[in-house]
């Protein structure tokens, strides 16, 4: 049964984030600056309002010390004691070049990111707040960001530009991108029925799975991409699931679950459902070596394609041109398997709990709350509401 936290907020909340500390305390965010902690039964702890009544943005507790709670509002990070909210211990204003829109901390709690409206990533060294990294690649709003787990110089993000992006924090430019939109169009090619229309693939949210190498990314056209990182940190496989009929603004790993690849997501369509990925083709091995075959197929096919026409017409060489049709023809047929098995398993790979929380998502955040697995819901509501993810 869902359970409402009501009371903690007046206005809309925006975000959510949960503490790893034994006391096991959540936060949230909302307009107008309102910062509130909450216990693991839905108690408030403690409401504060940060200076300047800007929206907040992100809520981030530290890893390595459940005594420090980070809040993005404006360009500014604001440091709180999540058990002693009087005011900020500590800020760091113009952190952002501009409005922040979501903060991520790495394993150790020595570093933290933040992206923000004028495409821009910073690092910024901890304690202190001292910008040591400004990566710009973007070129539109940077809407998410987050470290890999097990490689502390690696940071993804996410943005408007419909581009995700793989940086390595020794250079000042991505290892790889990306681009949504190209990998969208090339799935609607086969996908599309006449008529269909599609929203662009925006990214919304980005996030890494707890082994670090699979990426989910929520984005405006209801699919939750994906990406899984090999060797080298090259971008090894890319795929998605088709998650909502609007789109896709919350996609996080569950960390607490039986494996690193459940994901919970969240829509403009007022749903949420939980996804297990660990069969998906980018992540499952078999699965990998299958699609990448394909899109080589793919290629191939196409290319064969073009070359046979013309070597048709030379009547003279007809051994070459018959064993380079029929060469084509398997190609095609082979990569026609393929996609239609891809399609397939898109079609029967479903969530497995689907929740109609009725109304536009706004945060989503994952938490074992008095020791039942949970997922915490934010939307354009004063109130938070829990799910529990028990049967799983």
């Amino acid at each position: 049964m869902a359970r409402q936290w009501s009371e903690g907020h007046s206005t809309s909340i925006l975000c959510v984030g949960a503490s790893l500390g034994p006391e096991g305390l959540l936060a949230s965010g909302s307009e107008d600056g309102e910062v509130t902690v909450w216990s693991q039964e839905g108690t408030i702890i403690g409401r504060l309002i940060l200076p300047g009544e800007e929206d907040n943005t992100s809520v981030v507790f530290s890893p390595a010390a459940p005594a420090q709670l980070y809040v993005s509002h404006g360009d500014t990070v604001s440091v709180l004691d999540p058990r002693n909210l009087k005011g900020p211990v500590e800020e760091f204003q113009g952190a952002g070049e501009e409005e922040i829109n979501a903060l991520a901390l790495n394993e150790t709690g020595s570093a933290l990111a933040l992206a923000d409206d004028s495409g821009a990533v910073r690092v910024l060294e901890l304690p202190g707040g001292k910008v040591c990294r400004t990566l710009r690649r973007h070129t539109n709003i940077c809407s998410s960001v987050g470290f890999r787990p097990h490689r502390p110089n690696n940071l993804v993000s996410a943005g408007l530009d419909m581009q995700v992006m793989l940086w390595g924090l020794q250079k000042t430019r991505p290892l790889w991108t990306l681009n949504l939109q190209d990998v969208a169009e090339e799935e609607d090619n086969h996908q599309q029925r006449p008529g269909q229309l599609f929203n662009p693939p925006l990214a919304h949210c980005v996030s890494v799975a707890s082994c670090g190498n699979i990426l989910g990314c929520a984005a405006e056209d209801g699919r939750v991409h994906l990406m899984r990182i090999g060797s080298g940190s090259k971008l090894e496989q890319q795929g998605s699931v088709k998650a909502h009929s609007q789109g896709a603004s919350q996609a996080h790993f569950v960390s607490f679950l039986s494996h690193p690849y459940w994901l919970i997501t969240g829509g403009n369509d007022g749903q949420v459902a939980l996804w297990d990925l660990s069969k998906h083709p980018v992540v499952a091995p078999e699965g990998k070596a299958k699609t990448r075959v394909t899109a080589a197929q793919r290629r191939k096919g196409k290319s064969k394609t073009k070359r046979k026409e013309p070597s048709e017409d030379k009547a003279k060489t007809p051994p070459k041109a018959e064993a380079e049709k029929e060469e084509a023809e398997v190609e095609d047929e082979a990569a026609a398997a393929a996609a239609a098995a891809e399609d397939a398993t898109e079609e029967t790979s479903g969530p497995k709990l689907t929740i109609s929380h009725g109304d536009k998502v706004n945060w989503l955040c994952p938490a074992v709350l008095r020791g039942e697995h949970c997922v915490v819901v934010a939307d354009q509501s004063c109130s938070l509401t829990v799910y529990p993810l028990s049967h799983l």
